[in-house]
């Protein structure tokens, strides 16, 4: 149990260390700003910290990171954990042969590619990134990895939007969230709106 309180006020300072900034990028949306958590020299080690502890024992291979802020997360647990770090790119920006998954976006769609040599079959994977919203992009990371024969062992990101419903486009993957929060902020839905 002191594992779990320590990991609680680890997670609480996380949260606390996230600005939020309301109707950004539109009205109604409140946006967390992970660029405060990476000031925050203590709570960023928390959640390197959280992570590698999560993952220590789960004989990962692999950590694979989203362009761009899962980059700032994967890198450092996989030096943590003594395993290879993978680039998950928006298309073009790899230079070596690649293959493509692609995600709806709201408006239009878009795509993630990886090496198609960076991760080898049967290999044991942990994908990264900052934030769970719809999910698209996990689900396409999840598509890439099973185009090269390589087994998901989570999707794991900081923040989870929990009425996006991101794990549902994950039926088969575990998914993990340091916390989960509502996308209207800490204060839940907008005034007078509902489920």
């Amino acid at each position: 149990m002191a594992d779990a309180a320590a990991n609680d006020q680890k997670v609480e300072q996380i949260l606390a260390s996230i600005r939020g900034i309301p109707d950004f990028p539109k009205q109604g949306i409140y946006f967390y700003d992970i660029t405060t958590l990476l000031l925050d020299a203590t709570a960023f080690g928390h959640v390197i910290d959280i992570l590698a502890e999560r993952y220590k024992d789960m004989n990962v291979d692999v950590i694979a990171g989203f362009e761009a802020r899962g980059f700032i997360f994967a890198p450092p647990l996989a030096l943590r954990l003594g395993v290879p770090f993978v680039p998950l790119r928006k298309p073009g920006k790899l230079p070596g042969k690649t293959l493509k998954a692609s995600y709806d976006l709201e408006y239009g769609s878009d795509a993630i590619e990886v090496h198609d040599d960076a991760i080898k079959e049967g290999q044991r994977v942990v994908l990264v990134d900052d934030l769970i919203a719809t999910g698209g992009t996990l689900a396409a990371g999840v598509k890439l990895m099973g185009m090269l024969k390589a087994e998901v062992v989570e999707a794991a990101a900081i923040l989870e939007l929990k009425e996006l419903g991101g794990r549902a486009k994950l039926p088969d993957t575990p998914v993990f969230a340091l916390a989960v929060v509502s996308e209207y902020g800490p204060g839940g839905l907008p005034d007078g709106a509902s489920h």
